[in-house]
């Protein structure tokens, strides 16, 4: 008998006794007889037969299983949150059941109606750059399941959060600019609705104030993420009269894809255009020259993530939504340290 087929029915009929029976004697229970306890374990090891963890929660009203949506399932980024999520999911006995919205506003609707109906116990995820209405996360807030967003989030006064200090890591980048001897420094931001785009734009902005430089909006281009977008406005800048001397991309691969660009326009890396990445891909470290780029803790923003999910679960009050804060570090690499002449 093929050991997928075998369930507490199997058990039951084969030994002429109810399912309620068969469930309490694989677990002791003490109203059932020592006999029939040893009969019913006995052919349970020899049918090789295994709880069904969905079934018992679906029984339970739990399921020990969290939905996570993330907008990709290629970046090194997602994957190492993901792994988080589940090293401290696993470690508390849950599963984790994984969709990816591919940066999509109607598939990120379609993921979070998916996962509740698979009875997942809550949800944790990312936005997709495309949403703009959150409306879609009504019904989870007023049914008090629990939610966490992390990186890109929303609703931050209802729901809890997992983000890095954005804006001190951006004021970082830029004044590591000019201390390298840069002047005219440009970043490639992301989509305008995204909360990283907001505070990443405010952390340049203020790095640019502390070094005494004025914000010159022809500097700054913003991009959908995409390497194509990311190209494009590389040109942008780069067809400048003044161009930039130095560009700091919302993320590693805007600044590939820039570094590629700036290549193909034979223009050397760091010496004519300094380049900066944020999330420190492991790519950073391939390419030449190396990337400097914000290392980004992907995995314990994975694990803080789920940590603030199992407090909702836990907790039999509600309580205000947590915002964890983590920090980030700047690996200073060759992309941006060109040689001061004195």
């Amino acid at each position: 008998m093929s050991k997928r087929h075998v369930s507490l029915k199997t058990i039951a009929q084969a030994l002429n006794v109810s399912i309620s029976t068969v469930s309490r004697a694989l677990r002791n229970h003490p109203d059932i007889g020592a006999e029939v306890t040893r009969k019913v374990q006995e052919l349970a090891r020899e049918l090789q037969y295994t709880p069904n963890p969905l079934a018992i929660g679906l029984l339970k009203d739990k399921t020990n299983t969290i939905g996570v949506i993330v907008p990709d399932l290629v970046t090194y980024f997602f994957s190492s949150i993901i792994s988080g999520i589940e090293s401290l999911a696993n470690e508390h006995g849950y599963y984790i059941v994984i969709r990816c919205s591919y940066e999509s506003y109607e598939k990120e609707k379609e993921c979070l109606e998916n996962l509740l109906k698979l009875r997942v116990d809550g949800i944790i995820m990312c936005l997709a750059q495309e949403t703009q209405d959150y409306t879609h996360f009504n019904h989870l807030l007023e049914a008090e399941i629990p939610l966490v967003f992390f990186d890109r989030v929303c609703r931050a006064d209802e729901v809890a959060t997992v983000v890095v200090d954005n804006k001190e890591a951006a004021r970082r980048i830029t004044r590591h600019f000019f201390e390298s001897g840069y002047r005219r420094i440009a970043h490639i931001a992301g989509p305008a609705q995204l909360n990283i785009t907001r505070e990443r734009i405010a952390g340049y902005k203020q790095g640019l104030a502390d070094c005494n430089l004025s914000f010159d909006n022809s500097l700054l281009a913003h991009c959908d993420l995409s390497i194509p977008s990311a190209t494009a406005a590389t040109q942008r800048l780069l067809a400048l009269l003044s161009r930039p001397d130095a560009i700091f991309g919302v993320n590693d691969t805007t600044a590939f894809a820039a570094m590629k660009e700036i290549k193909r326009q034979h223009l050397r890396i760091p010496d004519d255009v300094g380049l900066v990445g944020f999330t420190d891909e492991f790519h950073a470290t391939v390419v030449n020259p190396n990337l400097t780029s914000v290392m980004h803790p992907t995995f314990e923003m994975g694990r803080e993530a789920a940590l603030l999910f199992l407090a909702q679960v836990n907790t039999k009050i509600a309580l205000p939504p947590r915002q964890t804060v983590l920090t980030t570090q700047l690996v200073v690499r060759e992309s941006s340290t060109k040689a001061l002449v004195e």
